[in-house]
């Protein structure tokens, strides 16, 4: 046809004609083609074998990942993956079904149930003969009952407490307290109960609802030269005189530490 060819040279002519120069002769046959698929589309414009990157089903070309239902497959859905259509169909139970579906999937009627010498329809819910606490269901023929599902509590199991004809527990009241416990130290004071925390000025007092209530106590009494006491808050001024270190009487007299030659005397005043 006017063109030359190498040696081992391979075309395609019109008409899908693979054709091969071979020692000065052209070979010509028709194009194999090898479809790995079940459902190829036909071959595109320009090329000769049909091509898996989607589906041709009924004669209706899906894309690749279509789901659909094919036109006389009651609830049948089907998928195009690489070329191949795979289908699934609903399973259905033989005489009875769970429920009845709303695409008429199944042809079939939900049975009733015979519980107790009587008789319930399909999603019937009812309680059991004198217990409140537990809730039966009617399921396709069988009876499934359950207990009545609780609150979660936050509260101590001591504190938890089922009532007459009630299905759940529910927190009670604490008792009221009955002293006031101190975390620090682990002691517990009866209400009313009066005590120092440690520090002599500051005293402390247990209330009836079991809280601490702490006051301070302001010293108002002075003079120049007080008395301390060990444990006790406020300075003693009546008890005599505390003169570089050491305590003296009232009205004792004594030499001045600083000039031998004065004479002092512990006055209270």
């Amino acid at each position: 046809r006017g063109i030359s060819w190498e040696p081992g040279s391979h075309w395609t002519e019109p008409g899908c004609q693979s054709c091969t120069c071979q020692g000065g002769q052209v070979l010509c046959d028709t194009v194999s083609c090898s479809v790995p698929c079940s459902h190829p589309l036909p071959a595109p414009a320009g090329d000769c074998c049909p091509t898996c990157t989607g589906c041709l089903h009924e004669g209706v070309a899906r894309a690749e990942g279509d789901v659909f239902s094919p036109s006389n497959g009651n609830c049948t859905i089907c998928v195009c993956l690489a070329g191949n259509v795979s289908c699934l169909s609903p399973e259905c139970p033989p005489g009875s079904c769970p429920s009845p579906s709303p695409a008429d999937c199944c042809s079939c009627t939900p049975e009733k149930c015979n519980f107790r010498g009587r008789t319930y329809a399909h999603g019937a819910r009812f309680n059991l003969d004198g217990d409140d606490c537990t809730t039966c269901v009617c399921q396709g023929g069988e009876v499934e009952c359950s207990f009545t599902p609780c609150p979660v509590l936050d509260c101590p199991q001591h504190q938890r407490q089922l009532g007459p004809g009630q299905c759940c527990s529910i927190c009670r009241d604490p008792p009221a307290p009955a002293g006031c416990f101190l975390d620090d130290n682990g002691v517990e004071f009866p209400v009313g109960q009066i005590w120092s925390p440690g520090d002599p000025c500051e005293l402390c007092i247990c209330q009836a609802d079991g809280s601490v209530s702490c006051q301070r106590t302001d010293c108002v009494e002075t003079c120049p030269y007080p008395i301390r006491i060990p444990g006790q808050c406020c300075p003693d001024c009546s008890a005599g005189c505390t003169y570089m270190g050491r305590i003296f009487s009232n009205n004792e007299t004594f030499p001045s530490a600083l000039d031998p030659c004065l004479s002092c005397i512990c006055l209270v005043r």
